[in-house]
């Protein structure tokens, strides 16, 4: 089982979360592969952990529907159900356009500069086709409107929902182009000018417009 060795190992204090995320991570950007035996003693030792935090931290990410656990035989990362996008982005797509509108009684003019600079570097991945880049930076986008709306629910069910479809972008090559910059910028615009329905509806479409790339990808 490759393990990657250049990456920060985690603090002995958050060591359960720690791993939990870079496990997460590893699965959804494909270091780990769908169908891949995890060996608990092996991922302990590559992040200088103890087998506990590892185990606990397979536990969740069966929770999560990342792994698959065996008892007695193998713990092993799920199959990735490309259908699955579908179910995913609706209600991902429902709580982004929620979050803009709650965001917009906190927008200051800090908030603004940060999703400005970073639709900028979005933009720069994109017309660079680095397109895996894109993706995490246009996550880092979202990100920022739903960390200013600041409802805690809202923040945990979309952090479920997001790893999925980021597993589900990545794994599929989804191919972020120059419509998704103009409509980061649209959004911005519309958050600078309060409005509310205008800017929720456009970031509804932004999301589930990839349910139809996705579509079209798989008919190539």
């Amino acid at each position: 089982m490759p393990i990657p060795t250049n990456h920060s190992k985690p603090k002995r204090k958050s060591a359960k979360e720690s791993a939990f995320n870079q496990l997460q991570q590893w699965i959804i950007d494909g270091t780990l592969l769908p169908g891949e035996k995890l060996n608990d003693t092996e991922l302990a030792e590559a992040l200088g952990v103890s087998r506990t935090p590892i185990r606990e931290s397979l536990q969740l990410l069966e929770m999560q529907g990342f792994v698959k656990m065996f008892p007695g035989k193998a713990t092993q990362v799920t199959e990735i159900e490309k259908e699955s996008i579908t179910e995913l982005l609706p209600p991902l797509a429902a709580l982004q356009a929620l979050s803009a509108e709650l965001a917009i009684p906190h927008l200051t003019d800090d908030v603004f500069s940060l999703l400005e600079s970073t639709n900028e570097r979005f933009a720069d991945a994109v017309r660079s086709k680095n397109y895996f880049f894109a993706l995490k930076i246009d996550e880092e986008f979202h990100q920022i409107i739903v960390d200013t709306a600041n409802n805690a629910y809202i923040q945990s069910i979309l952090a479920s929902l997001q790893a999925h479809v980021r597993r589900l972008f990545f794994h599929n090559s989804i191919i972020l182009t120059e419509k998704s910059i103009d409509e980061h910028n649209l959004i911005i615009k519309l958050m600078k000018e309060r409005n509310a329905t205008n800017v929720s509806n456009i970031m509804r479409e932004n999301w589930l417009r990839a349910i139809d790339e996705f579509r079209s990808l798989k008919s190539k």
